[in-house]
């Protein structure tokens, strides 16, 4: 029985008031407890950050992705339209000679011109796009280095702009294996909806370096594909991801491409829904990125991403997206997120602590229900994805028991203060950098 994206998103809101109304049943001890050391409002304050808030999102999630399903793409429909690539380039080495090798083993009907950005590297990555250019240039994939000398990826992108001719055009990060037929999904999706922008798929190619990129699996699998799913649900995806999204050229050039701020793909896919258009989000077309191996490189780049939400809301309010009246609530579910890192950092990572020492008001037994929740929820991502998406792509999930666990009990500790100090950072207006 097809549910329109109306009645799903109804559905789905009803669903979740019920479930707000047994969090505060099962929460008034809670809150009672906590009165009589914070008083009423503050324990509420306490309470919806660590535990009801968090729990709400995560319902709905939960819920919206069970209810979402997306006209398939069918075997016979790979696209034959030209299309154009931007890869922006900065001390890329070591990867991008392999991304330009996936790129020319992509089965597509139409030609694919390349245009490989140097922004100004200091290493071998123009050696490494030459050769690249030398083993894997054709007929039907044509490979250009440009260099750009200015520093930013907005410039690099930019510049690439300028020189495409095609309807479509696509952005990919210079560490990234496309995985088969990504392309012809992506070029697919955005020609059978009506749409400017698709979202690629990303996961995680290194997992297997270390712990740190085995917690990243799970956050990347699980995670943001299960947030991207509810977004393009709504057709409202927050953020055709410069790692790899297609977006409309003419479009793109009529904004006058990408704008000066470190989260360029952000504030140019919220410029996009504000203007009223569609973004959606395809989860078969794969891309696999290089995550960061040393902690100080994935809190850095967290913060990067947070300071780009807050560039986004700089120049978008949510109530300013009247156009598409599901982007007003996803925006707000980006507003509560601030408070819910707020609320980890300063009232749950205390109350951890304290739990040690005997004080269990903030954090005690009943915050240790989270843990099965979470398992529940991310279990029941974890078959949808299998069954929908990795089974018919001919993928396999490996085991990763350690990164999943280390991830359910750990990860946030380190994606909260990341987020806040890059919510900090770009209130202050701190300086910028593109790594």
């Amino acid at each position: 029985m097809y549910i329109t994206v109306k009645n799903k998103f109804i559905i789905s809101i009803i669903l979740t008031l019920a479930n707000l109304a047994l969090l505060l049943y099962i929460a008034i001890p809670w809150i009672q407890s906590l009165s009589s050391e914070f008083g009423l409002i503050m324990s509420i304050i306490i309470i919806c950050g660590i535990a009801i808030g968090p729990g709400l999102l995560n319902f709905f999630l939960i819920i919206s992705t069970i209810l979402d399903k997306q006209k398939d793409i069918q075997i016979f429909d790979k696209p034959n339209e030209d299309v154009s690539i931007l890869v922006a380039a900065y001390n890329e080495e070591e990867l991008i000679y392999e991304t330009l090798k996936s790129v020319s083993q992509q089965e597509y009907g139409g030609k694919i011109y390349l245009f490989a950005l140097d922004n100004n590297s200091k290493d071998n990555t123009k050696l490494e796009i030459m050769r690249g250019i030398k083993d894997f240039s054709r007929d039907d994939l044509i490979i250009e280095y440009i260099f750009e000398p200015k520093q930013g990826k907005f410039h690099a992108l930019n510049t690439g702009l300028k020189l495409v001719k095609t309807n479509k055009v696509i952005t990919l990060d210079a560490d990234s294996w496309v995985y088969k037929d990504a392309i012809s999904n992506l070029v697919a999706r955005m020609e059978n909806e009506e749409c400017v922008s698709v979202a690629g798929a990303t996961m995680v190619r290194n997992s297997r370096d270390n712990l740190l990129t085995k917690m990243q699996e799970w956050d990347y699998f699980l995670s943001i594909a299960a947030v991207k799913k509810m977004q393009g649900l709504f057709q409202g995806t927050l953020v055709a991801q410069g790692a790899f999204s297609i977006y409309d050229t003419k479009l793109i050039k009529e904004y006058g491409g990408w704008y000066d701020c470190i989260g360029e793909d952000i504030v140019i896919t919220w410029k996009m829904l504000y203007e009223g258009h569609k973004v959606y989000y395809e989860p078969k077309a794969i891309v696999f990125t290089s995550v960061p191996i040393k902690l100080k490189v994935l809190f850095n780049q967290r913060v990067r991403w947070a300071r780009g939400m807050i560039e986004g809301f700089r120049r978008f309010k949510p109530w300013n997206f009247y156009k598409n009246k599901y982007v007003i609530f996803l925006t707000f579910i980006d507003i509560a997120i601030v408070y819910f890192d707020f609320a980890f950092v300063f009232f749950l990572i205390p109350g951890i602590i304290a739990c040690f020492f005997g004080y269990t008001q903030i954090v005690g037994i009943i915050t240790l229900f989270t843990i099965p929740l979470n398992f529940i929820s991310f279990s029941i991502l974890l078959w949808k994805e299998r069954k929908y998406v990795f089974k018919p792509m001919g993928l396999k999930i490996r085991r990763n028991i350690k990164g999943y666990v280390v991830f359910l009990l750990t990860y946030q500790m380190i994606m909260s203060p990341a987020a806040l100090l890059g919510y900090f950072k770009e209130l202050t207006r701190s300086k910028r950098k593109w790594k």
